[in-house]
């Protein structure tokens, strides 16, 4: 586990923990669009990428379609 995921599980401060769940989230979104978009040029369906990350394929072009369509 990394210093942000160990500081947002182990914080008695909530501005600490919420922070820090913020500073993953950024991060997990951050490498989830890299990932859609390298999965893209590679001939991935929107299919495939939604089951991947466990998701409906609605979701996915939803949230991705324009940028990476």
């Amino acid at each position: 586990m990394n210093d942000t995921a160990l500081t947002a599980a182990g914080t008695d401060d909530p501005g600490e923990g919420l922070r820090a769940v913020l500073a993953l989230r950024t991060l997990a979104d951050g490498l989830e669009s890299l990932h859609v978009e390298r999965a893209r040029r590679l001939g991935w369906s929107w299919q495939e990428i939604a089951a991947a990350l466990g998701v409906t394929k609605q979701a996915v072009h939803q949230r991705y379609g324009k940028r990476f369509g």
